[in-house]
């Protein structure tokens, strides 16, 4: 910005003249009035703009500003209105008339300049530092409109504390009291509409956006906290683009073509409305995929988007907006304006050519206003302003016009407080109050920052610690309705004084997805993964695309777009949707199963053979071949596999901690009883034959009680070895995995692996030693000696269990259950059939042969043999 200076030393008088600012001047409105109010606003568009010529030797040239928009020539009517409407209030600065001067910045930084220091200087002339004495007491600003007008108004105020009020601007910087110490605002900060905007997506859940943005620090300073709450929240940006503020036809194609080739549905525009109409003017006339546009309070709604050929792109379009309210009497006020009656307003005539396209006849020179005579209609001053559409002028719907009319009350309350200052009770210095005729602009501050207004509106206002003005936002629905009018539907309200999850409230009674799309249309980079899989990023794309990858076996996502795949629990196995997880079929050796049941019968079986061989041997215990090796041993033989037998079905049926606990115990000692026996009956074998011998020692131990503390001690030390494992670690029922996915193993676990190994050894020891010395007795001259078959037992027993081991060791699951039933009643069966199946064979078949007669005659046969 230039600013051209000219010095004179002296005035006439001999006075020293302050150095001139000499800026282009602008036609200003004025009112007079007791105290002045200074409104600097944009309320036409300059089409000239300021040139600088020969390398800064020459001013610039002037400004033209010629365009008027209707929305902020409706906030300045809203604040003569309120001003108008103060001065009628007996209650608010009785006997103290409101005036007010408006200037016209016309969209410009130099623009807002120029007016804040002609206002400061009290004339046209631009005065730096210096106000001519004889005007009305200027009490503040309200104003400028945009932020970047605002923004260098703030700063020269801020030097001198005049008190600023703007009713549009809502740059977060401007919030900063160390830098513009003296600047309020009655609209939202941008810092919540950030907020508002990122709450909007996420309810539609719109991932995938593209971003525009005007190239000042109200779009560059608001797209930056945008971008930055967007990487918060998990919402991805697919392009970036900034809208000149002199748009020109490379740079709108450059933006047209970005977003033409995007693939994200939703674009938020965070532009002032004169930066993104033209863009939406040009890319009206193109074709280019729906999109979905969001806007923010400086542009939605707005009149300058009257041309009803952009409309149906903008149809859909979704934003916040300032809070509607509702102001008694501006209808009214605004249908009464009229240029022939209101002659000052220096923006009624162009409003009213614009609004129906007209011209006036130049009262002075016979023509028509404007630059050259055309063929337009006539203006009669006839037309009726109430036929107007509200994209013209809107009676109905009050947003940046009330937040105007607002900023009018807070300045007059803070004058009215300011003039009725009690002494002793004022804010200053020792409870003083100010000069009510010559107050400063940092007292009218303290006022204002501290001012508590009550509008004829019956709405409150009041200003927070950085001057901001907490208040709602509305979420508002660009329609185009079926007559081809235009509506703003309120879809909810963003309450910023709310917590951040309680702030946007929607409306369900509303329904907005009924014309252009029957539901929210989705942007997104990638479409959603269903229950089942799970997003993986790829690489080089941003954390919104990603592949959907269905989830492993046994494991499962039950939500859509998860990160990460849940495993399910052992008991339980993912569907083949991979969506839940499904209990495993528990598989364990049952009776219901073929296989088990076959074995319980086998055992069932074996234990009545068992039975029937131990009473048959009860029923001819007389008998010669019964009698023969100790007829308590085979009885205490027979009852031990018995129990081997019956011990067998333990191991069928789902595994419980009682089972685990014993199952391997009572094996071990019903087997260890069983061998102990057949080794007892083997020694008798071999002490019986030797003892026969002449001089033998081991005559002493013919009998059964060497027999009976054989098979006592082998118990016990078996017995021990149980109760030592059920004392220190017993089994348990434990859940595996099956080879099969869909299954899970329930089995015991022995608990300490050494007590098993020393059981199965002991076992071992045992049937090895039998086997030896039956093996060494086997021709032993006797006539029922019973050596052979014990051998041929202990052969089977031993093979059996040295064939368990790697059958043991290489199955799981229930078979491993069988296989150890399988050896259990095999081994049993084993001494079983070998060591009695020749006794009951002689005691039904050869019976002449089980006589004492026979067993005589067959030992002499024998002792003459040998």
């Amino acid at each position: 910005m230039v600013l051209w200076a000219t010095a004179s030393t002296v005035s006439s008088d001999g006075r020293p003249l302050p150095c001139e600012l000499s800026l282009p001047n602008v036609e200003t409105y004025s009112k007079e009035g007791d105290v002045v109010f200074g409104i600097v606003s944009s309320v036409r568009e300059e089409t000239i703009y300021p040139s600088i010529k020969s390398m800064f030797t020459e001013p610039p040239s002037p400004r033209r500003c010629e365009r008027i928009y209707s929305e902020f020539y409706q906030c300045v009517l809203a604040m003569i209105f309120a001003i108008s409407e103060i001065n009628s209030r007996p209650d608010l600065l009785p006997n103290t008339t409101l005036g007010f001067q408006v200037y016209d910045s016309c969209f410009s930084e130099l623009g807002a300049i120029q007016g804040t220091l002609q206002l400061l200087s009290g004339g046209k002339d631009t005065v730096p530092n210096y106000s001519r004495p004889s005007r009305p007491k200027l009490v503040g600003f309200i104003g400028a409109g945009p932020s970047v007008e605002a923004l260098p108004m703030a700063r020269i105020l801020g030097l001198s504390r005049f008190p600023q009020i703007s009713y549009v601007a809502a740059l977060p910087i401007l919030s900063d009291k160390i830098q513009f110490p003296s600047f309020l605002r009655t609209v939202t900060s941008a810092t919540f509409q950030v907020d508002g905007l990122i709450q909007i997506l996420l309810l539609f859940g719109w991932t995938w956006i593209g971003i525009l943005v005007s190239n000042n620090d109200h779009g560059l300073q608001g797209s930056q906290m945008l971008r930055k709450e967007a990487a918060k929240n998990d919402i991805c940006i697919e392009f970036f683009e900034t809208l000149p503020t002199q748009s020109s036809r490379a740079s709108l194609d450059h933006a047209i073509d970005t977003v033409k080739r995007s693939t994200a549905r939703v674009v938020v525009c965070y532009t002032y409305a004169i930066d993104i109409a033209p863009f939406l003017k040009e890319i009206s006339l193109r074709w280019i995929p729906e999109k979905i546009w969001i806007g923010i309070t400086s542009w939605v709604p707005s009149n300058f988007f009257s041309w009803r050929g952009m409309w149906h792109i903008l149809n859909g379009t979704l934003g916040l907006a300032v809070h509607r309210g509702d102001i008694p009497g501006l209808k009214e006020f605004l249908y009464n304006i009229h240029p022939l009656r209101d002659t000052e307003d220096i923006f009624m005539k162009t409003f009213w050519e614009q609004a129906f396209s007209c011209k006036w006849m130049n009262a002075f020179n016979g023509t028509k206003s404007g630059e050259k005579e055309d063929q337009q209609v006539l203006c009669s001053g006839t037309e009726h302003l109430e036929s107007l559409d509200a994209s013209l002028l809107e009676v109905n719907d009050f947003r940046f016009s009330f937040s105007a009319y607002q900023a009018i009350y807070a300045m007059a309350q803070a004058l009215h407080d300011l003039l009725h200052c009690k002494d002793q009770e004022g804010p200053l210095t020792i409870g003083t109050c100010a000069d009510p005729k010559d107050f400063q602009p940092w007292q009218i501050l303290h006022y204002v920052k501290n001012a508590r207004t009550q509008s004829s509106a019956g709405s409150g206002l009041y200003f927070d610690a950085s001057g901001d003005f907490r208040s709602f936002l509305d979420l508002l629905y660009w329609h185009i309705t079926s007559n081809e009018t235009r509506s703003f539907v309120t879809l909810g309200t963003y309450d910023v004084s709310a917590p951040n999850h309680l702030r946007l409230v929607i409306n369900k009674n509303v329904s907005i997805w009924g014309g252009k799309w029957s539901q929210p249309p989705p942007s997104v980079c990638s479409e959603s993964c269903d229950p089942g899989y799970r997003k993986s990023a790829i690489t080089g794309r941003p954390k919104c695309c990603f592949s959907c990858v269905s989830c492993p076996d046994g494991s499962i996502t039950n939500q859509t777009d998860s990160l990460d795949c849940i495993k399910c629990p052992i008991d339980h196995w993912s569907s083949t949707e991979k969506d839940r997880c499904i209990a495993k079929q528990i598989d364990f050796l049952s009776y219901e199963d073929s296989l088990g049941f076959i074995l319980a019968l086998i055992s069932i079986f074996l234990f009545f053979n068992a039975a029937g061989i131990l009473g048959t041997f009860i029923s001819y215990r007389h008998t010669p071949v019964v009698r023969a090796n100790n007829l308590h041993l085979s009885y205490t033989l027979l009852f031990a596999l018995m129990m081997c037998f019956l011990c067998s079905l333990i191991f069928i049926g789902q595994p419980r901690r009682g089972t685990c606990m014993v199952r391997q115990v009572i094996f071990g000692i019903s087997f260890t009883l069983a061998v102990s026996c057949v080794m007892a009956k083997t020694v008798m074998v071999v002490i019986a034959f030797r003892a026969t011998k002449p001089n033998s020692k081991l005559r002493r131990w013919i009998g059964s009680r060497l027999s009976y503390i054989n098979v006592l001690v082998c118990t016990f030390i078996e017995v021990t070895i149980g109760v030592i494992w059920l004392g220190t670690s017993p089994g348990f029922p434990e859940l595996t995995n099956s080879t099969d996915n869909w299954k899970i193993t329930a089995q015991c676990n022995e608990g300490s692996i050494l007590m098993f190994c020393c059981m199965l050894v002991f076992m071992g020891i045992l049937a090895c030693v039998s086997f030896g010395i039956a093996f060494l007795a086997r021709n032993l001259p006797d006539s029922f000696n019973e050596a052979k078959f014990i051998t041929f037992s202990m052969l089977v027993f031993v093979s059996v269990w040295i064939s368990f081991i790697p059958a043991y060791l290489s199955t799981k699951g229930k078979y491993l259950v069988a296989v150890e039933i399988f050896a259990i009643l095999s081994s049993g069966a084993g001494l079983m059939y070998c060591i009695f199946a020749p006794k009951i064979y002689i005691i039904f078949l050869k019976p002449e042969i089980n006589t004492k007669e026979f067993l005589v005659k067959k030992a002499s046969t024998s002792m003459r043999t040998g």
